[in-house]
């Protein structure tokens, strides 16, 4: 997984088999990408690199964080719950999503075509961080298998990931994990979800 954020743009978020080749997602959006990139910085966001892609913080925050998928990019909201989307442009992740928190793109074009829009949000959620403001955090009620306890003491970005999910997200891998009878099919699951769970994603999620 990267750690240069030059790196996203040339190579790829060094997940998978398909980092530093023509096949990558990055190569493929690198026009909406560069972009979006633009646009971010233009606004005086912070870019660093958080779980392998470029977070956009403000304020000492995270507002935004970029991501290439092969169908499309994403331009996805720390705090979706606070965003008021007048523009109804904000979409779901996934089933396990509680809130619409990205900007999705299936064209390089559409990115130029709805700067104003995501200026105007991106504005939105610095607007946010400057005054500190936070959604009501939905407390979970479910118990966390001792597996996954033991995994994120012993992994610090596993642990930040997995805290940073929406509780509908997190409670997919409680769900998932609490059906294996044995331990150590647990912990082989839990490795299997980790990228996942660095990206920011619930466990049906592609």
């Amino acid at each position: 997984m990267i750690t240069e954020i030059e790196d996203y743009f040339t190579k790829g978020c060094g997940r998978c088999e398909r980092f530093a080749t023509p096949d990558c997602s990055t190569r493929h959006w690198a026009a909406g990408l560069a972009e979006l990139r633009r646009i971010l910085l233009d606004l005086g966001l912070d870019e660093v690199v958080k779980w392998g892609h470029p977070c956009y913080m403000h304020a000492d925050r995270n507002v935004v964080i970029l991501g290439a998928h092969r169908g499309d990019i994403r331009l996805s909201f720390f705090h979706p719950a606070l965003m008021k989307d007048p523009d109804g442009v904000l979409r779901k992740q996934g089933p396990n999503t509680q809130h619409p928190d990205m900007i999705q793109f299936t064209d390089d074009a559409q990115v130029a075509a709805m700067e104003p829009i995501v200026r105007s949000y991106v504005r939105e959620a610095m607007g946010y961080a400057e005054a500190g403001v936070k959604a009501p955090r939905t407390t979970a009620t479910f118990d966390i298998p001792p597996e996954l306890v033991e995994a994120m003491d012993a992994d610090p970005e596993l642990a930040e990931a997995f805290h940073a999910l929406t509780p509908g997200r997190q409670r997919s891998y409680v769900i998932n994990l609490s059906s294996a009878k044995q331990s150590a099919t647990r912990v082989r699951r839990i490795a299997k979800f980790r990228p996942k769970i660095l990206e920011g994603k619930g466990a049906l999620e592609r």
